[in-house]
């Protein structure tokens, strides 16, 4: 997947972010220390050979009419060890309805407690709950020297490398499906097919706190930016202590089951709606 140029991301968000009066800082004299982030994400959309026999102002109608899947905005509110991450409205990128097929495969409400080694995430699925309840994506990340500015923080630069099936375990592709199924040649199975996805990720030591958006999460401060694959997530507001605290609490309702457990019934059900379709034929 193709990785979003920083420095060409940073010029897209700097009217928002650079010299942007919305990110405040409050230091109050708190008995617990909170923060909420605002992130904006954007991602680029690779229309591959279909795009290739596009002109320009198609590629541009096309663009406009997935604005809302390809930018969203995103809510993370935090203490010391928990933090809770949901997405704004989630919109139809052609009707501008509530988005019925897509929200079957998007993340939902999530809970982390880096203290814990927990994650818990309220997930949908055709009309089912579930809760999702596991422990925290392991990353091994590599801290570099590399610094720069964010709003009023200096950010250090992190990197990893992470299974794509581990950060998008919610949804689900036939791509996927594929690439994941072990290859037979005469009585030998060949090892599975292992997609990595490249993360960069910018963290502010100034706040002391282990969180960030999505799945990341371990680094000593802050992620106020992360890049991974074609989406890039930044901060654009931020607050250190509003004034009046804000309760997190991780999600209570649905069938609780694990990441592992969760992918299964999705593709079950899957090759399920398949094997209808095609009246057998695709079992």
């Amino acid at each position: 997947m193709k990785i979003i140029n920083t420095l060409l991301t940073m010029l897209l968000f700097m009217g928002i972010i650079i010299g942007s009066t919305n990110v405040t800082h409050k230091v109050q004299d708190k008995k617990e220390f909170q923060g909420q982030a605002t992130y904006i994400s954007k991602s680029s959309l690779d229309l591959g050979s279909w795009g290739a026999r596009m002109s320009e102002e198609q590629k541009k109608a096309v663009k406009a009419r997935l604005k809302n899947r390809l930018e969203k905005t995103y809510t993370l509110t935090f203490n010391k060890s928990e933090s809770y991450f949901t997405e704004g409205d989630k919109l139809d990128a052609i009707s501008g309805a509530t988005d019925s097929w897509g929200k079957n495969f998007a993340a939902g409400d999530q809970y982390k407690n880096v203290k814990t080694n927990t994650q818990i995430q309220d997930q949908e699925f055709y009309g089912k709950r579930f809760l999702v309840k596991d422990s925290l994506q392991p990353i091994a990340w590599k801290l570099g020297s590399e610094t720069k500015q964010i709003g009023n923080y200096m950010c250090f630069k992190a990197t990893a490398s992470i299974p794509t099936d581990e950060l998008t375990w919610y949804s689900f592709s036939w791509g996927k499906l594929r690439n994941n199924a072990p290859a037979v040649v005469g009585e030998e199975t060949t090892e599975l097919k292992i997609d990595m996805t490249e993360v960069e990720a910018w963290y502010a030591p100034q706040i002391p706190v282990s969180h960030g958006p999505s799945e990341y999460w371990g680094l000593p401060g802050l992620i106020l930016e992360i890049s991974a694959g074609d989406t890039t997530m930044l901060c654009s507001k931020l607050i250190i202590n509003p004034e009046d605290i804000i309760a997190i609490e991780a999600p209570k309702k649905g069938q609780e089951i694990s990441k592992k457990a969760y992918q299964e019934t999705i593709v079950e059900k899957m090759k399920e709606f398949r094997s209808q379709r095609m009246g057998g034929r695709g079992r």
